[in-house]
């Protein structure tokens, strides 16, 4: 559900978004209808359709107020037998399905208008080395941190590729998804665009600058890196830590007993205090367990 945010002093709003799922039109259990069916009841905001090869007709589909985005998740082969999985948003109605390369798939979406993430690279068990040749090209803006889907065997947390790319001085936004595939999928991981309002034009211009944030239930209400010193308000939580490269990050409230009841609800914390140089985000936690991610602040 949509809800007020304060985003490095502009007053905007953060709409909750599924930009990674299935239906009927490749390997989901429910048609497209039903999948708005149910997204529209977890109070969502915008789905983006990503059907396996496939685009979906969203321009003749009933949105129940939502903003329907035409999308596609693409399988070029990869290194070693392994298939590609990039994660494309805002592509026309008849986009093909087929490349070869991800290079190709890439550079396609890109010439249509269109953004791609590298989903899920945990779950596919592509390395760094294997990421470096696409991750910098254009029309790549980021990479999927947490998947639904994945969790089935452990695997639905990519921070970890994420940050040995970003070391790498490689840009990368960040968002959280379900990649449903089943109704037991569905509502578990979204992502918030913040935004001046919900048309498609305005949430893919927030997209491109990377102005969202990824969560399981936490809410941020302010997000704020100027001058060196990162703020932020959020829902109560027992965990705030701003996360940095390699052994640099801080713990906001470390004092806290993460297992108890005693929360946060804001920070304010001067980067330059810390001598890390490249990058940060801001994770949350509340009290069932749930995380929620900033997107990256680059310090340079």
């Amino acid at each position: 559900m949509s809800h007020p945010i304060e985003y490095n002093g502009q007053k905007l709003t953060a709409w909750k978004s599924s930009l990674h799922g299935h239906t009927t039109v490749s390997d989901g259990w429910q048609t497209p209808q039903e999948v708005i069916d149910r997204y529209a009841a977890g109070k969502y905001d915008v789905i983006n359709f990503s059907d396996h090869r496939k685009v979906n007709p969203v321009s003749t589909y009933d949105g129940k107020g939502m903003t329907l985005i035409s999308g596609i998740e693409l399988h070029p082969d990869g290194p070693r037998n392994i298939l590609w999985h990039l994660l494309a948003v805002n592509v026309p109605e008849d986009f093909p399905g087929i490349y070869e390369t991800a290079e190709d798939a890439i550079k396609a979406v890109h010439a249509v208008g269109g953004i791609v993430y590298i989903a899920h690279p945990y779950w596919c068990g592509l390395t760094v080395k294997e990421l470096k040749p696409i991750a910098d090209l254009p029309g790549i803006v980021g990479c999927e941190i947490c998947n639904t889907s994945c969790n089935i065997i452990g695997k639905d947390d990519s921070s970890a590729i994420i940050d040995a790319l970003l070391d790498l001085d490689f840009k990368m936004n960040i968002i959280a998804v379900d990649d449903g595939h089943t109704p037991r999928e569905y509502c578990r991981n979204w992502t918030m665009i913040i935004a001046e309002d919900n048309s498609k034009e305005k949430l893919f211009d927030a997209l491109k600058a990377g102005q969202t944030y990824a969560s399981q239930g936490p809410e941020f209400y302010k997000i704020s890196y100027q001058d060196g010193v990162f703020e932020a308000e959020f829902s109560p939580c027992t965990e705030a830590i701003l996360i940095g490269e390699r052994g640099f990050g801080k713990n906001i409230a470390p004092e806290l007993d993460i297992y108890g009841d005693e929360t946060i609800t804001s920070l304010k914390f001067d980067c330059k205090s810390i001598p890390w140089k490249k990058y940060f985000r801001c994770r949350i936690r509340d009290t069932k367990g749930r995380f929620a991610w900033s997107n990256t602040f680059y310090l340079d």
